[in-house]
């Protein structure tokens, strides 16, 4: 192994990995050896002899497993952002192996034992607050897995924990073979209704598959969402959102309906092992929400409002169309392509206006400004480092002259890629063993420009980048001790809060007029524009309302079902949505066939989390305009302390109201979506 990259001494700036020299064929037998010393280094912990510590248990358990850490994180950064067959058939071995060792640990009795002695006696440790949040976090963990249960229900545990694994590689992969599978072929006379920046990006498209001089639409997001809502040939929007509904749910070797329902039994089995109702009730214990009930409230508070203003924009919608002399009724595939033009209508506000001043290289200096503004933080672009992919770039960030992370871009969509925008670590921050610097990872899926060309971005693109940059603040501000509450360790309803409440600095007219510049002239955006901008910004909430909540709610019922056994998802989706009174003329954000969130991602029972999330960001950010300053210094130095740099270290509920000064209202929501209130 001594010329395996994996396993080496990690030397170059910021002990980044040397992703140049790694290849597919290092990873089964660096996984093996790092199994190997990751299940040694355990399992001394729990033979230790002498009587437990902290230092001798929690301690040694937070610094086992570092080489698994390290090949692992690799291995699922390529995996999600640059796969492969090779890859792939990797993931579906090493998925399993590494439930198994997950299980191996936690289900462990004198492992078990040793931290549940200490939590019994962690009154008299003397731990600080740190250390007794993790110590608690340990003993939940534990508890939640099945620790102290019989061992025919930890065998039990343990073999569906592995089968879970399995079936969530499988789902991710499935999606994305669908992806790539589907293309619509476009010539000359197909293009009516489409800007000249998406008329160049389906050249480019069509040119990489061998085709110069035609058009190509793919199921990309960053391709198929403007085609939906510019192309004025409504039988093409048909096909093309047909195909994108239909991902995951089209027979043979991709369908993921069977993996779908295994997935959510095997789930609730697991739940009344551990003596939950439902994989929901189980799932939610372990959040800000903490119960299923709570979350439908939440939901269901936004539905109504929600439904009754898409039913006046389908209104709107149908006058529109009948007005081109269209005689149908309002479908998915029309929702986009109308909306544009009542919001030009009604605005004077036009999306293919705004694109050409959102260059993707200013929207990503916008991000930096803002949080140089914010949080002291500087950025300077080095090229010295070998990264995930040709197109990542990375930067260094600094504080006072200090580095304190390395950020990593990774922009650009690509058939090898994933769909959707995420954030990761290639490594965590942690103080245990001395200073350890986050390398932090955003990964995007934008549609790339032409030779020497800018990168254009909608305005939910951009909005997007500002997202998963909230995320990485998250990750790059961590100023913890101990890996298990560092940067993102947290709950799913409060991950989102420090991404969503980052949103709310794209759209202010400060920084657009600063950072949004035509990429042709370098003019500013007109101030005009900049007005129609932000008051459009509450345009369609209706739809966006109605077709994200219908997910969560759906996401919700699937796995409230305490013994869902013959469960045909697709019949169970569409009756929900018959319950709930879907509009025809929406379809869900993400259906039950390829909701990665939900299937192979960690948002299973808890897609509601972003819902939750933007109460505390919509009343957060209203902090700062109580403050009459977007940037104000006391109301930063809050949200950095309490927020982004404290992760998981202190009570989630305790901390907001440290940064905010009370709890979060709900009405801030309603506000900010532009929704009346049921009870009003």
């Amino acid at each position: 192994m001594s010329d395996n990259p994996l396993l080496e001494p990690w030397t170059g700036p910021f002990e980044a990995p040397p992703f140049d020299r790694i290849a597919p064929g290092h990873f089964r037998p660096a996984f093996d050896v790092a199994l190997s010393e990751a299940r040694a280094e355990i399992d001394a912990v729990a033979v230790n002899p002498d009587a437990p510590t902290f230092a001798n248990t929690i301690e040694a358990l937070e610094r086992s497993g570092a080489a698994l850490d390290r090949v692992a994180k690799v291995f699922f950064t390529l995996a999600g952002a640059d796969t492969s067959d090779e890859i792939e058939a990797i993931e579906r071995e090493i998925a399993p192996k590494l439930a198994r060792h997950r299980s191996d640990t936690y289900l462990n009795e004198a492992l078990f034992r040793r931290v549940d002695a200490l939590k019994a006696q962690a009154a008299g440790l003397g731990l600080t607050a740190e250390q007794a949040r993790v110590l608690d976090r340990y003993h939940l963990d534990f508890v939640r897995a099945g620790a102290g249960a019989e061992p025919e229900a930890k065998a039990r545990l343990a073999a569906i924990g592995e089968r879970l694994a399995t079936l969530s590689a499988a789902f991710g992969q499935n999606v994305l073979a669908d992806e790539k599978a589907w293309t619509l072929w476009l010539d000359d006379g197909d293009l009516d209704g489409l800007p000249d920046f998406t008329v160049a990006s389906a050249a480019r498209l069509a040119a990489a598959h061998g085709e110069p001089g035609r058009y190509l639409v793919t199921l990309a997001r960053s391709s198929v969402e403007p085609f939906l809502q510019f192309s004025a040939r409504r039988d093409l929007r048909e096909a093309a959102f047909r195909a994108w509904a239909a991902r995951g749910e089209n027979g043979g070797a991709t369908d993921n309906r069977a993996i779908a329902a295994e997935t959510i039994r095997l789930r609730a089995e697991r739940a009344r092992l551990l003596g939950y109702e439902s994989h929901a009730h189980y799932r939610l214990a372990d959040t800000m929400a903490r119960t299923p009930q709570a979350a439908l409230d939440l939901l269901e508070s936004v539905w109504a409002p929600g439904v009754a203003a898409a039913e006046r924009e389908a209104e709107a919608l149908a006058a529109i169309a009948a007005g081109e002399g269209g005689n149908f009724q309002v479908a998915p595939w029309d929702w986009r392509y109308l909306s544009e033009k009542r919001r030009k209508a009604e605005f004077d506000f036009d999306e293919s206006a705004v694109k050409p001043y959102l260059q993707l290289d200013r929207v990503i200096e916008a991000a930096f400004h803002a949080a140089s503004r914010l949080f002291g933080l500087s950025f300077s672009e080095r090229s010295d480092l070998a990264l995930p992919h040709p197109d990542a770039r990375a930067w260094t960030v600094s504080r006072d002259g200090a580095p304190i992370a390395l950020f990593v871009g990774d922009y650009y969509a690509r058939p090898s890629k994933h769909s959707g925008a995420w954030m990761s670590n290639i490594r965590g921050q942690d103080r245990l063993d001395g200073p350890r610097l986050p390398i932090v990872l955003n990964v995007m899926n934008f549609a790339k420009g032409g030779e020497g060309e800018a990168a254009l971005l909608s305005f939910d693109d951009a909005r997007t980048l500002f997202h998963e940059f909230g995320h990485a603040l998250h990750g790059m501000l961590s100023d913890v001790t101990y890996p298990a509450v560092s940067g993102t360790r947290v709950p799913g309803d409060f991950v989102e809060f420090p991404s969503q409440l980052y949103e709310h600095w794209l759209e202010q007219p400060e920084l657009l007029r600063r950072f949004a510049v035509h990429y042709q002239t370098g003019e500013p955006m007109p101030e005009a524009l900049i007005d129609k901008l932000v008051r459009a910004r509450r345009f369609n909430q209706g739809f966006a309302t109605v077709e994200y909540t219908a997910s969560a709610l759906v996401d919700l019922a699937l796995h409230l079902e305490p013994r869902p056994d013959d469960l045909d998802v697709v019949a169970f989706e569409r009756a929900e949505l018959q319950r709930i009174g879907m509009p025809d003329g929406i379809a869900m954000r993400h259906r039950t066939p390829h909701f990665q969130h939900v299937f192979s991602g960690g948002y299973s029972a808890a897609y509601y989390s972003y819902l939750w999330s933007e109460v505390l960001d919509a009343d957060g950010f209203e902090a700062f305009a109580e403050a009459g300053d977007l940037f104000d210094p006391e109301v930063a130095r809050r949200l950095h302390d309490f927020v982004y740099s404290a992760g998981g270290s202190r009570d989630f509920e305790e901390a907001y109201r440290a940064f905010r000064g009370r709890p979060p209202s709900p009405d801030a929501l309603f506000r900010k979506r532009g929704l009346a209130q049921a009870s009003a």
